[in-house]
């Protein structure tokens, strides 16, 4: 039976989601508290990675197993043993054709700046005091994206994908007192495009950059033409949307 795996994660003590030697990530945290649990090997699927410091406030994972786990009795067993920064928030059988990571239809993501200094949101905000920004042309931007495809120019380089487009159906940002929300929604994301999404848009609301600036480093398809990648402290994955049909009748 395929299980999927709903959960959420504070990134800053981890290098991302994904395994590497030497690091300690969300994934190998999860594997070893399900391994322990389930008194065998488990590798867990990740429906995405997450970079360096960057959290997710819903991500999903994948297992197969022959033991139900889909209880409150499991996912209190697994919380119990997870760091206090990882929690499981939800677990449910799927279809055996469904895959956490092809079957998402889109994901979403939110940046957050905090205008100003506090100290008390300095591990998930980019604490931003040092020129005013011109919001109305950071949204005139971001509208700008859902008419391109091509975000190479986003991409961190010397990265294995078949295509760089991405569909992106929402980009707008919002405030509220001193925090100031980007939200971003598509099929699919990039490596590091996010942050160097934030990063070019907050250059064009320093006035550092033009709308038309923007137009000629999408159209460049140049990472090196893009701006400085945001702090990866202010970016959380916040959704993955999948459709009904792979829940397990």
């Amino acid at each position: 039976m395929r299980y999927f795996i709903e959960l959420s994660y504070l990134g800053k003590n981890y290098h991302g989601w994904q395994i590497q030697p030497n690091a300690t990530t969300v994934q190998e945290k999860i594997n070893k508290a399900f391994s322990l649990i389930l008194c065998s090997p488990v590798l867990v699927v990740g429906a995405g990675r997450t970079d360096t410091g960057v959290h997710a406030a819903q991500m999903f994972a994948h297992i197969d197993t022959n033991i139900r786990i889909d209880s409150p009795k499991y996912i209190y067993k697994f919380n119990s043993v997870l760091p206090n920064d990882i929690v499981i928030e939800s677990i449910f059988p799927v279809n055996n054709e469904a895959h956490v990571r092809f079957s998402a239809t889109s994901r979403s993501y939110e940046y957050k700046i905090y205008l100003g200094r506090n100290p008390f949101l300095l591990d998930t905000t980019w604490q931003f005091f040092r020129n005013e920004l011109n919001i109305s042309q950071m949204n005139t931007a971001a509208e700008l994206l859902k008419s391109y495809t091509n975000f190479k120019c986003f991409s961190k380089s010397k990265t294995e994908v078949k295509t760089y487009n991405c569909n992106i159906t929402n980009a707008e940002w919002v405030q509220e007192g001193n925090i100031l929300t980007f939200y971003i929604t598509a099929d699919r994301f990039l490596r590091n495009m996010v942050r160097a999404v934030v990063g070019t848009l907050v250059a064009i609301g320093q006035q550092k950059n033009t709308i038309e600036d923007l137009i000629e480093i999408i159209e460049s398809q140049n990472r090196s033409m893009a701006g400085t990648s945001a702090p990866a402290q202010g970016l959380s994955l916040t959704a993955v949307n999948y459709p009904e049909t792979i829940k397990h009748e």
